[in-house]
């Protein structure tokens, strides 16, 4: 194994290793977030090929998110000390394996519980695809590097609608999980021959197996209780209590984090202003992008009777927007710095979220959902990349790993919490999937506009935490003796998850 010191030297951007490097990392985490949105556009033919209401469909994309969130730390602080290309080559195999079980899954709770093994294989992947750019590539193009490391990954995200919508339309649901297995299969391959391996050089003490299982056990919890609680009653005994327990459980694991001498969760790294702003700023806009992916597909298929194929590609405009723009996007970050791209992308793409409300029974895509995707789409370009780099930024590279779990899974539990909470707020998580279109409409108008709020939010709370100067400066002024290494953000600076 390798033990990779922060250095100025290494793989080159436009070097053939680097080019490599990239792809396999892009190609790995992207099926994860592919595996997101993919699944939305599916939802309604689950729904009638299963016969289930709303709240089974949310726990279709719940489920995967739930364990996703719960053990990317856990993924991230393996990466980090047994190899961060092991543990990605790994998690490849677990998510090839359980996408093949729910693609031949015989009922909605088997789906359910395929999905939430799927989610543990995205946790080991995801965190070590980031940290295996992060320390391996020049320091002169990393922040190139994970901007375009951040813009394909959202361009995965963004082509799961339209990719879920041609294989619900030409085939069957079933191969929105089938199409993960040659395409891991391949990440695997290019990983084992190309990709250098790198752990973080300062890991010891024991794995932190307690407070992954307390994060699980606390956020499965409070996700079952958002979901049901429409359905059995918010004052039923039972919601009542499953809640209270999810918050009991999730405050008992930020104790146990607090006193573990090696915890999963290493809580000193808030201390850092720049990396506690990015991540608050994560945490209510993928909140807001996780809303609007599971509402929109499904509205627009259930109400406004499009296919599976014109509701999938209804985003296309978003996707080839990142394609184009992301790489620029993060050059551009790293030059002028992160706080202007973080605070104004996020209202951009509030303005986006806002203009999709417009979409009603009898209006044309082209006057409705178009100019919103395209507006959208902008604020996305410019709010990844600098989000992304600057939470990695913020943190030494001993730390890339945990740097990029924390952030995934504050992107995770903000989506998670979302579309638990949001649908139900709105008023239409009880509905079958034969839904009223009047009642529909509304609940869709109401999330989305919650979702165009918390996504401004997000601006907000960049606006006042992230800065521009180096985040090293900073923290050498506060805490000259602490234990966190802080980054210049800006010499990073190119790209949440």
């Amino acid at each position: 194994m390798l033990d990779t010191p922060r250095s100025t030297e290494g793989v080159r951007f436009r070097s053939s290793r680097g080019r490599w490097v990239l792809t396999t990392t892009v190609l790995g985490s992207g099926i994860a977030f592919l595996d997101s949105t993919v699944v939305n556009v599916a939802l309604p033919s689950i729904g009638r090929d299963f016969h289930v209401t709303m709240a089974a469909l949310q726990w279709t994309v719940t489920a995967y998110t739930l364990t996703l969130s719960a053990f990317l730390l856990l993924g991230g602080s393996l990466g980090d000390r047994y190899g961060r290309r092991r543990v990605f080559v790994v998690g490849l195999v677990w998510f090839t394996v359980a996408s093949a079980v729910c693609g031949i899954a015989p009922s909605a709770p088997f789906l359910i519980v395929a999905r939430a093994l799927q989610g543990v294989g995205g946790a080991l992947l995801t965190p070590s695809s980031l940290a295996i750019i992060d320390a391996t590539f020049d320091e002169r193009d990393r922040g190139a590097a994970i901007g375009a490391w951040a813009g394909l990954g959202g361009v995965f995200g963004a082509m799961g609608p339209l990719l879920g919508g041609i294989l619900v339309s030409a085939v069957t649901w079933r191969l929105v999980f089938f199409i993960n297995v040659p395409l891991a299969l391949l990440a695997v391959l290019v990983a084992i021959r190309h990709v250098p391996e790198s752990r973080g050089p300062r890991t010891v003490g024991r794995l932190d197996v307690g407070g992954a299982l307390l994060a699980a056990a606390g956020l499965a919890a409070v996700t079952f209780g958002l979901i049901q609680g429409p359905g059995d009653g918010w004052s039923s005994p039972g919601i009542v209590g499953t809640l209270c327990a999810g918050a009991a459980l999730l405050s008992l694991f930020f104790l146990y984090e607090k006193r573990k001498p090696d915890p999963m969760l290493p809580l000193d790294v808030f201390r850092s202003r720049q990396f506690s702003g990015a991540n608050g700023a994560t945490f209510v806009i993928y909140a807001a992008l996780g809303s609007v992916s599971f509402l929109l597909v499904v509205y627009l298929q259930l109400v406004l009777h499009y296919s599976p194929l014109a509701a999938g590609s209804s985003m296309l405009p978003v996707t080839a927007m990142l394609f184009l723009f992301s790489s620029y996007s993060g050059r551009m970050a790293g030059r002028i710095g992160p706080r202007l791209p973080m605070s104004v992308g996020p209202l951009v793409a509030a303005a986006g979220m806002a203009l999709l409300m417009r979409a009603t029974p009898g209006e044309s895509y082209a006057t409705t959902v178009l100019p919103g995707a395209l507006i959208f789409g902008l604020g996305l370009v410019l709010i990844v990349p600098a989000l992304t780099s600057t939470a990695l930024g913020a943190l030494s590279q001993e730390r890339a790993g945990i740097a990029s779990a924390i952030n995934n899974d504050i992107a995770r539990v903000g989506s998670l919490s979302a579309v638990a909470l949001i649908p139900a707020i709105a008023g239409i998580s009880t509905a079958t999937t034969g839904v009223n279109a009047a009642l529909f409409t509304n609940g869709f108008r109401t999330g989305i506009a919650i979702s165009a709020v918390l996504c401004a939010l997000g601006g907000v709370v960049a606006f006042l935490t992230v800065r521009n100067r180096p985040a090293r400066e900073a923290s050498a002024q506060a805490m000259p003796l602490g234990p966190v290494r802080c980054e210049p953000a800006t010499a990073r600076s190119g790209g949440g998850s």
